[in-house]
């Protein structure tokens, strides 16, 4: 006899004389009963029994069962499936006058490690709400870039090339010399070297603001001192 289709469930009958056993399973996360068969080979289906009706309801039809209520809102029961929504920020949640804004003193301090924590810091990822597609991070102002250390024989071994654009316009000089020329340089090129490529980097890059000697014209923004957890970051002497 031809069972018909109910518009709100999909309902089969087993073909075979036995029906294969059924133990009725709740899914843990929305509380919807699954048939499972003991049989591996056989794949678990919808099936009627004499007790109990197996259905299928689409994604915004979710019934929710009396033990899985606790998940959600009264309002919510009947309504989508708010659980499998990826977060994404809007434009709200990055907004560049609600940024922190920190401050650093770069004394001492080894070049590569120091620009490690900045380009963390700029890009966000010390935050909960970190996405690699979105500006997320604070700005961070670095004062006396001129005092920025480096290890081994870098001061003289590390160089720093520019091309003017023209045939032989290669210009090449080491850490000692431009350190004396322009300073914050150094640490610009250290930090632009960590931030993405793109337009994302280029916007990024902006939150970075280095200055020579102990001075910044950023007192407004009240920054706070950058948390550094690394203890290597300091030049041991």
């Amino acid at each position: 006899m031809a069972i018909p289709y109910a518009s709100s469930s999909i309902m089969y009958v087993s073909q075979s004389p036995k029906p294969f056993s059924t133990s009725v399973k709740k899914s843990p996360f929305l509380g919807l009963p699954v048939a499972a068969s003991s049989n591996p080979s056989i794949l678990p289906r919808p099936v009627i029994t004499a007790n109990r009706t197996f259905q299928i309801r689409c994604q915004d039809k979710v019934v929710v069962s009396l033990e899985q209520r606790w998940m959600f809102e009264e309002s919510e029961f009947e309504g989508p499936d708010i659980w499998n929504n990826t977060w994404y920020p809007k434009a709200a949640d990055h907004v560049n006058t609600d940024k922190t804004w920190y401050v650093v003193d770069a004394t001492d301090k080894i070049l590569g490690r120091l620009a490690s924590t900045i380009a963390i810091h700029i890009r966000g990822k010390n935050l909960a709400t970190y996405t690699p597609s979105v500006d997320m991070g604070a700005f961070v102002i670095v004062v006396n870039a001129e005092k920025v250390a480096v290890s081994g024989k870098k001061r003289t071994q590390k160089l720093y090339r520019r091309h003017s654009g023209r045939p032989g316009g290669m210009k090449v000089e080491t850490f000692d010399q431009l350190q004396q020329r322009i300073p914050e340089r150094i640490v610009e090129h250290a930090v632009r070297g960590m931030l993405p490529k793109g337009r994302l980097g280029r916007a990024l890059f902006n939150h970075l603001k280095v200055y020579k000697g102990p001075d910044h014209p950023h007192e407004a923004q009240q920054p706070i001192e950058l948390p550094i957890r690394d203890k290597r970051i300091q030049k041991q002497t």
